[in-house]
């Protein structure tokens, strides 16, 4: 067992030091491009990599963790390639973002050790529930418009987007909830109609999770929110019940809400009209999505190379469309090892989901998987067009102090719930 431990704790030192190299030679390509080597950029690339190993000396050798050894690698992976783009499109905003990944490391420590009891925890789902649903209630209330989403919150120099926290708290209430209530979800006995449901009780905060996403969606504008929060919800609540008939009415009941939004709302309407037809307004509305359609197709395979590209032409190119960039620089081999990365860490998050050893780290670990998911297939849909444009971050790449603490705090709860499991050599 302890040869099995050092082995694992090897494999992911390993993998870690080739991250540090991605890291290191975007660093060094931009600076060399640019004809200048920078100290203070210097000092933050060297001093996040030297963090990374402390991270892992911190939850190997003090801590004695002994969680999955690929989620912590795959993060950081996906942060060097984000800090990279970064450099390269927002050098002012480099520094920062370093902070911001310091700062989510230290959150993915925490929840690694916090979480390794996760089952009393459930016993504050009520509580976490309601801070989740506070959280986003205070952006509906207070929240400030920028760049076309009313979904932050500005208290004197700090501003954050709380829905970027209010979705963990929502996913641990909803996993307690679910997991007390799966045997009544799933023998529904009342009838309304064709379908046959269990008492209204029973199905009330799914209800009040969708009109809350409608509500989102009206208000603040966040359809990608609003699409994260309802999917999320629908689909952990078919992990528990095994019931196919909660997601074909939560899917009628979206259709239904979105459509009325769209013919009562004009902001929702231009999201729409967009989405179908772009090229009716290239240069105005849908300025944003067609120079994103440029990128993507003039990227080819290995992409015009780093520095090479013009993805300075798309707005918000460095959060909401980085993948843009992304594709047009670095190609279809860039952007696919992105997204075979995304889709290792799911894997990893659904396996350790299917080792938990109880219902209530089932479903959590199942939602923390599905979350995470969801918001990579929604960001990068709606970046290619597959979706309506929508205002969420690709998770761990783009720009962003609350996505990115936020994304470490996932991965940290991942971490924890992979610790009952015995053996992750395989």
């Amino acid at each position: 067992m302890r040869n099995k431990n050092s082995d694992t704790i090897k494999q992911e030192r390993t993998l870690l030091i080739i991250a540090s190299i991605i890291l290191f030679l975007g660093w060094l390509v931009i600076s060399l491009s640019q004809g200048k080597i920078q100290a203070p950029v210097t000092i933050a690339v060297s001093g996040l990599i030297v963090t990374w190993f402390l991270v892992h000396f911190i939850i190997r050798y003090l801590l004695k963790l002994y969680g999955d050894p690929l989620l912590l690698p795959l993060g950081i992976f996906l942060s060097a390639i984000g800090l990279t783009m970064i450099l390269r499109l927002k050098p002012d905003l480099f520094i920062m973002q370093v902070l911001w990944q310091a700062i989510g490391l230290l959150g993915f420590v925490i929840f690694s050790f916090v979480f390794r009891q996760a089952e009393p925890l459930a016993k504050y789902k009520y509580t976490s529930g309601m801070i989740g649903i506070g959280l986003l209630l205070a952006t509906i209330l207070f929240g400030t418009d920028i760049g076309g989403n009313k979904n932050w919150i500005i208290l004197g120099p700090v501003m954050f987007q709380p829905a970027e926290f209010a979705k963990l708290f929502v996913i641990i209430f909803l996993a307690a909830y679910l997991s007390e209530r799966r045997q009544l979800l799933s023998y529904a006995t009342r009838h309304y109609g064709p379908f046959i449901l269990p008492h209204p009780r029973f199905i009330a905060p799914l209800i009040a999770l969708w009109g809350l996403a409608m509500l989102m969606l009206v208000t603040q504008r966040d359809l990608g929110s609003a699409l994260l929060f309802f999917g999320t919800t629908i689909i952990m609540t078919y992990i528990a019940s095994g019931r196919l008939l909660y997601i074909v009415l939560a899917a009628i009941l979206f259709i239904i809400g979105s459509f009325a939004c769209y013919k009562l709302y004009p902001h929702v309407q231009v999201r729409i009209d967009i989405w179908l037809n772009p090229w009716v307004d290239p240069t105005g509305r849908a300025y944003q999505i067609v120079q994103s359609l440029f990128a993507l197709g003039s990227g080819n395979v290995l992409g015009s190379g780093l520095t090479y590209g013009f993805p300075q032409f798309i707005p918000a190119v460095h959060t909401d469309f980085i993948f843009a960039a992304i594709a047009e620089e670095l190609g279809f081999a860039g952007s696919s090892a992105v997204i075979l990365a995304y889709i290792f860490m799911v894997y990893r998050g659904f396996k350790i989901a299917s080792l938990a050893r109880t219902p209530y780290t089932i479903i959590l670990a199942s939602g923390l998987s599905v979350l995470l998911a969801m918001q990579v297939f929604i960001i990068i849909a709606g970046v290619t067009k597959f979706l309506p444009l929508t205002g969420i971050t690709l998770p761990l790449i783009s720009y962003g102090g609350s996505s990115t603490v936020s994304s470490f705090i996932l991965l940290g709860m991942l971490f924890a719930l992979s610790e009952v499991r015995p053996d992750y050599a395989q």
